[in-house]
């Protein structure tokens, strides 16, 4: 242990000799204790002290780097020194009003209460510094072996304290690979409500990073089994569609976590996509408000790309995600049907410019997405539609050497538009644009003077310009 212990970052022990000097107590807690005993080694590292905020400040002042205090109402003081960051948090226990989505915090007196107030046991260990005391009051080093998450105290007060263990949970389950304890996932259950307290943004985060984890889908059954999900995103329990006595069509909660499974498979470097995994858990989800029952027994889902879209919109914007991400997600949930509505490989030169014009910078999410949706055990059907991907993939670098698609536009700009026309700046100039971006991806390079007698017909036959 001692030796493992050597593996802390120099800065952590230097720090721990300029608070010994002055009296106070410091030592490496929570995350960076568990990483560092499960052989992964990290320049993020948490920290906790007796001293409160205001001396934790006038002691790193000269040492730091640079210092952040916007986490001080928490107890937490922010330092970077070299390539290290480091959060330095004043000895608390904090819980929520049943009212309030802000946490108490109260200032405590010793590591060990500290200690008993973290989410889990194996988040619960400290090493003193710098004299590398190890500190483990909770059986945390014996969770970890066990790959189990247990709380320190009964699991109805942890997440009474805090419900966004709750979630803590799912998520460590997602990157550790751990089992949650029995009776935690049967408090979880319990009080599974009690998360609608906790802030958009903090659930959001959680999520983010349990499905960017490296095992998502355990992470997603237990929100799902525990009735998390039902507060938190209620589209994916309401995936487990009641399946007819004659199996006639999927589960499509177990074949959204197959798309999930399948489309982290073809990341780059394994590096987790978050914008591809949103968009793999999310695809389906407009499925329950389309669904129809047809003849003969047969379920159709009309449309739910589109209805996806809409409800992935509006789930993605109350979890406060950035613009940019809830509009990639979207886009993608909304294109991810476009191939299999061009049937088996009947797939002209203009389908392939607009099927590319349309996915943009997210054509290449938008191969894998597609790709990760086949889950048929038809390995026939399967094979088949793999292969027509494959055409289609082709077509489309074979097209972008020819005609640059990522670049698609008229052969004719504004200014040119206006001379030949007549016309100004205005409404006029926009519609004629568009009218020749659709000749563009219906015809492909046609010439500038092509281009020029198809303006003036159009011109002519809608009455857009003068005489």
């Amino acid at each position: 242990m001692t030796d493992l212990f050597r593996k802390i970052a120099p800065v952590a022990d230097e720090l721990g000799r300029l608070f010994a000097a002055k009296g106070h107590e410091l030592a490496l807690v929570g995350g960076p204790v568990r990483d560092l005993l499960l052989g992964r080694v990290g320049n993020d590292l948490d920290l906790t002290t007796d001293a409160r905020p205001e001396r934790v400040l006038e002691l790193v002042r000269d040492w730091a780097d640079s210092v952040w205090t916007i986490g001080i109402d928490f107890g937490t003081v922010g330092v970077r020194k070299g390539g290290s960051l480091l959060e330095i948090t004043t000895y608390r226990s904090e819980s929520y009003d049943p009212k309030s989505r802000k946490p108490d915090v109260m200032y405590g007196e010793t590591l060990e209460a500290d200690l008993e107030r973290r989410d889990f046991a194996v988040n619960a260990m400290a090493v003193r510094l710098p004299g590398h005391e190890f500190v483990d009051p909770y059986g945390g080093l014996t969770d970890l072996a066990a790959k189990l998450l247990r709380t320190p105290g009964t699991p109805e007060q942890s997440f009474d304290d805090d419900p966004l263990r709750m979630l803590r949970a799912a998520r460590f389950a997602s990157q550790l690979g751990f089992t949650v304890d029995a009776k935690a996932i049967e408090a979880m259950t319990d009080m599974a409500e009690r998360i609608e307290i906790v802030s958009a943004e903090r659930i959001r985060d959680e999520l983010d990073k349990l499905i960017c984890g490296t095992y998502p889908r355990e992470g997603l059954r237990l929100l799902v089994e525990t009735g998390l999900a039902a507060h938190v995103l209620p589209e994916l329990p309401k995936l487990r569609l009641e399946i007819d006595e004659h199996h006639r069509h999927k589960d499509v909660y177990e074949h959204t976590l197959t798309v999930l499974d399948q489309a982290i498979a073809q990341e780059d470097d394994g590096k987790p996509d978050r914008i591809l995994r949103w968009a793999a858990l999310l695809h389906d989800i407009g499925k329950p408000k389309t669904r129809r029952h047809e003849a003969a027994g047969r379920v159709s889902f009309h449309h739910h790309e589109v209805v996806g879209a809409q409800m992935t919109k509006k789930r993605m914007a109350e979890l406060k995600f950035p613009k940019d991400v809830v509009a990639d997600v979207s886009r993608l949930v909304e294109l991810h049907l476009r191939f299999h509505g061009y049937g088996t490989g009947e797939w002209t030169d203009s389908a392939v410019r607009r099927y590319v014009r349309d996915a943009g910078p997210l054509l290449d999410r938008l191969h894998m997405l597609t790709r990760a949706d086949c889950t048929t055990r038809n390995k026939r059907k399967a094979t088949a539609l793999s292969r027509t991907y494959d055409q289609l993939e082709e077509r489309i670098a074979r097209l972008a050497d020819e005609e640059e698609l990522a670049k698609i536009r008229p052969e004719l700009d504004g200014n040119e538009i206006q001379r030949i026309l007549g016309v100004g700046p205005g409404p006029v100039v926009g519609q004629a644009y568009k009218f020749l971006l659709e000749l563009r991806l219906d015809k492909g390079m046609v010439g500038k003077e092509t281009a020029t007698e198809a303006l003036l017909e159009w011109a002519r036959e809608t009455g857009a310009a003068p005489a």
